[in-house]
């Protein structure tokens, strides 16, 4: 399989573009990232930014030094996304 397909269908999972997109504003904590994203589970958010994250497409950072603060940001992977989804939002509009 080339890298091509396989990279549409990683970014074709249910809300993994979404979730990106959200990230390019900025690092985000869970609770953030899933109130931006209505009808997400906990369960699938949990799962897709572990999916991120093994890509090397998101990083999780711990906040002072505990376990239970995370955020999540994107890596500079990640955000070259920026101008993969501009460019299907600009395809769309055709």
């Amino acid at each position: 399989m080339d890298c091509c397909h396989e990279t549409i269908e990683f970014l074709g999972k249910r809300w993994m573009v979404r979730i990106i997109h959200v990230l390019l504003d900025g690092p985000k904590r869970y609770h953030e990232i899933y109130s931006a994203i209505p009808g997400i589970s906990d369960k699938l958010l949990s799962q897709r930014l572990q999916e991120l994250i093994d890509a090397h497409l998101v990083e999780k950072d711990y906040i002072e030094a505990s376990l239970k603060k995370v955020s999540y940001s994107l890596t500079n992977k990640g955000y070259a996304f920026q101008k993969v989804i501009c460019a299907f939002n600009d395809w769309q509009k055709l």
